[in-house]
């Protein structure tokens, strides 16, 4: 992964940190077409990156991200077929799930406009930290579209509640920074010319830390939303005891008897 060269977006990596930057500043980095399949085929190789332990998406000069093109893929939307449009609207789809499939935390930094699709993509990563001048809409009913796009219906109101999702489904309202940090959307607020540092330090402390058992976090996350309480105890109680097969978790034991802090290395 060190050595992608994405043509659609910018992407830079340190100290196992990975930072996708969407661009188009002019526009206030709208998703095309091209962008869409990029990123999904970007987070689905994730998975498979050794270097690469947490990841920050952000956005360039302030702001986050438009969403759909209007030119470039709205328009053409308004043209094509039912089986052109469901291809579309799944491809979206499956960038959600390469987010929240990918064994990293994902972590959306956000300032400005986070709308539409954007706000997906926000709503698809593990954690989020804003600014109080950042604006956050699902503007799907405002072009005559459902809310239910990208997942929203479902992870949306495992976030902020389902009464305050349906308000923001319903009526494409923004909230602003210090409501979405209220509400539960943002973890928390940071100044603008600190979010990138904040959102990258949050990511480097998660990368030096047990990133297998990171992974195993998100994975049990997402697996235990349609679980009974018993089987979601019985599923953490497997996952820990694979956790507690790793090499990590002898390190931890050894640090504690020498009163040294642990260094993680994953395995």
């Amino acid at each position: 992964m060190s050595a992608i060269a994405p043509e659609h977006f910018a992407w830079s990596l340190a100290d196992g940190v990975g930072v996708v930057t969407l661009t188009g500043a002019e526009r206030k980095n709208p998703l095309t077409f091209a962008s869409y399949a990029e990123l999904r085929d970007t987070f689905r190789d994730l998975g498979d990156a050794d270097d690469v332990d947490a990841v920050v998406i952000t956005g360039s000069e302030r702001n986050f991200c438009s969403g759909g093109d209007v030119r470039d893929i709205i328009g053409p939307l308004t043209e094509m077929d039912m089986g052109g449009l469901l291809r579309f609207t799944r491809m979206t789809g499956d960038l959600v799930k390469a987010i929240r499939g990918c064994r990293q935390p994902v972590i959306a930094a956000i300032d400005g406009v986070c709308v539409g699709a954007g706000a997906a993509i926000a709503t698809a990563c593990d954690l989020r930290l804003g600014t109080a001048e950042a604006k956050v809409a699902f503007l799907f009913t405002r072009v005559g579209l459902a809310g239910c796009d990208m997942g929203a219906c479902a992870l949306l109101p495992r976030i902020i509640g389902q009464g305050r999702a349906a308000e923001l489904l319903f009526t494409g309202r923004s909230m602003d920074g210090e409501e979405a940090e209220r509400w539960g959307f943002f973890n928390r607020l940071v100044s603008p010319d600190d979010l990138l540092d904040s959102a990258t330090a949050l990511a480097a402390s998660l990368a030096s830390g047990p990133t297998f058992a990171h992974g195993m976090t998100k994975t049990m996350l997402d697996h235990e939303w349609d679980m009974s309480i018993p089987a979601a105890i019985e599923a953490e109680a497997q996952a820990q005891a694979i956790c507690m097969q790793t090499r990590d978790f002898e390190r931890a034991y050894r640090a504690f008897l020498a009163r040294e802090r642990p260094v993680f290395e994953g395995d």
